[in-house]
């Protein structure tokens, strides 16, 4: 299953105008609410320079380089844990998704009507998040009241598990997200299965005006002020012109973009950040005549990337002959890095290292 990043927000925030940058596609976007009912899913490159960088010294016919999922899910409103502006439905689109991508409005336009009244990129992000935690926190009060029963009828570590739902629950009406919270190892399994929506991994998405570019004026200041404080990561972007410029060939995109001072899309900033956001590292294969990246998460051990190439090389995993991809580079080719012993061999158990160039050995 592919690792996926929920686009959220309140009503005319611009996510459906990110998602169209981001996948180049043409979902609906209207200065309305709820423009978004159904989640559009876009299968998003991620940049990486060094999939070319082994392409001139591997001569494939084609580059596919590795990918994240993102999700544009419907605006959220005030009341949306109690079923406002079919709230209830939005909330399960952003339990199917691993980690958030919380877009704030930082943009006046009197032609795009804020449901809040006026644009305060901080009380929008408190809205939204207030939402998730009593959504959460009535999911928990479900669980606390099994917990207490399971405890009346003596089953083995329902009152240690009582507790920690209770604790976790005080801690949301505090105001405190599940995500900053300290590890603990018993309370994470506990809550796994709840896919709870303040324990996802959130990147904040400042989107400005196009004349606050390129630092993004005060509002994108004050993103980045609050991102800081819930040690979260910030990308400021104005998603109309980036949609736009996404629109355009290469060359005339890059020209585009550098008459407002930027350098490069602001959408890549955003993809690597959901990247790292879910704590991926990328692997490259150079087999069937092409250069091919791949995301798993860290930690991955080998026979396990060689399931996401094909599940027939997990089955039949034998070895896998890896080498840094600046070492590949140096050496000028795969052969020449045979040549010189820089070509390692690695049983199923070898940690796959973000950067690894690998060809797979299996039986069918």
């Amino acid at each position: 299953m592919a690792l996926s990043i929920g686009i959220v927000g309140l009503p005319n925030a611009g996510k459906s105008t990110v998602f169209n940058a981001l996948t180049r596609a043409s979902v609906a976007v209207a200065s309305y609410p709820f423009t978004t009912i159904e989640p559009h899913h876009g299968v998003v490159p991620v940049p990486d320079r060094r999939i070319e960088e082994i392409a001139a010294v591997t001569h494939p016919e084609r580059t596919v380089p590795a990918t994240v999922d993102f999700v544009d899910i419907a605006g959220l409103v005030r009341g949306a844990s109690r079923g406002e502006g079919l709230g209830n439905q939005f909330l399960a689109h952003i339990r199917e998704v691993d980690a958030v991508a919380h877009v704030v409005r930082c943009f006046p336009d009197p032609d795009v009507p804020h449901v809040e009244g006026a644009v305060d990129p901080v009380r929008d992000i408190e809205v939204v998040e207030t939402e998730l935690a009593l959504a959460d926190l009535a999911t928990l009060e479900r669980e606390i009241e099994r917990l207490q029963s399971r405890m009346r009828a003596h089953e083995a570590h329902a009152l240690e598990n009582l507790e920690r739902a209770v604790a976790v629950a005080e801690q949301l009406k505090g105001g405190m997200q599940i995500r900053r919270l300290p590890p603990d190892p018993e309370r994470d399994a506990l809550l796994r299965p709840f896919r709870l929506l303040t324990a996802k991994p959130v990147v904040y998405v400042a989107n400005v005006a196009e004349s606050d570019l390129p630092d993004g004026g005060p509002g994108a200041g004050r993103v980045r002020g609050y991102a800081s404080q819930v040690s979260a990561a910030a990308v400021v972007l104005a998603a109309k012109l980036e949609a736009e410029a996404a629109a355009l060939p290469a060359q005339e995109s890059v020209e585009f973009l550098g008459a407002y001072g930027l350098q490069e899309p602001a959408l890549w900033k955003l993809i690597q950040a959901a990247y790292r956001l879910l704590d991926l590292v990328t692997f490259f294969s150079t087999v069937s005549k092409e250069v091919r990246g791949w995301s798993v998460p860290r930690g991955t051990k080998a026979s396990e990337a060689a399931g996401k190439v094909h599940t027939d090389m997990e089955r039949g995993f034998i070895r896998a002959e890896v080498i840094n991809w600046e070492t590949l580079v140096k050496a000028g080719s795969l052969r020449a890095a045979h040549d010189r012993g820089q070509v390692r061999l690695e049983g199923r158990d070898y940690v796959v290292q973000d950067g690894d160039v690998i060809l797979f050995r299996f039986a069918v």
